[in-house]
């Protein structure tokens, strides 16, 4: 879709990756307004600040390393961030803190949680492969981050997705 609104708009580019793309010209502030119109009419948003691209390439690994594999995650998010990025991650935790008003900490218990939630929903693992798949401790430690982010042990939330499943199938 992008690449189909820069060819529209005559744009030259070199490459286009997924929420990237390298622009072989300055835009004129014109032709950047239009581009900027064309992606939000497609739920999409310009960014050429670097400070914000570099915010979103945080939260891009971070959920594609949580969300999208298959493997068990067993890495260290300051190191392996400061190694993809080649930055201090001094300087990229300020930066994620300052920009979005949570720490790359809290962002990573929170997808962390949300997939917890994705492979319970799923029912396919249990607690305790569901803790070693996401690198956590113990299955207590699970426990325990689960409740206090969303207020509910797993096990209940469990029992509450099955509860609704079962009304739903009973309409």
């Amino acid at each position: 879709m992008v690449k189909d609104e820069l060819d529209t708009l005559g744009i030259s580019y070199s490459a286009i990756e997924l929420g990237d793309v390298e622009i072989n010209e300055s835009l004129t502030p014109p032709l950047r307004d239009q581009f900027s119109a064309a992606l939000k009419k497609l739920g999409l948003e310009l960014m050429d600040d670097k400070k914000s691209i570099l915010v979103e390439k945080i939260k891009t690994i971070i959920i594609e390393t949580l969300h999208h594999s298959d493997e068990a995650i067993k890495i260290n998010y300051s190191k392996y961030l400061s190694e993809e990025l080649l930055y201090d991650y001094t300087y990229l935790a300020n930066l994620f803190s300052e920009t979005t008003g949570i720490t790359i900490e809290y962002f990573i218990i929170n997808h962390r949680i949300e997939r917890v939630k994705e492979l319970l929903i799923y029912d396919e693992l249990s607690l305790t492969e569901i803790s070693y798949k996401l690198n956590y401790s113990s299955v207590a430690h699970l426990s325990s981050q689960f409740k206090k982010v969303t207020g509910l042990t797993p096990t209940f939330f469990k029992l509450i997705k099955r509860k609704r499943n079962n009304v739903l199938e009973n309409v």
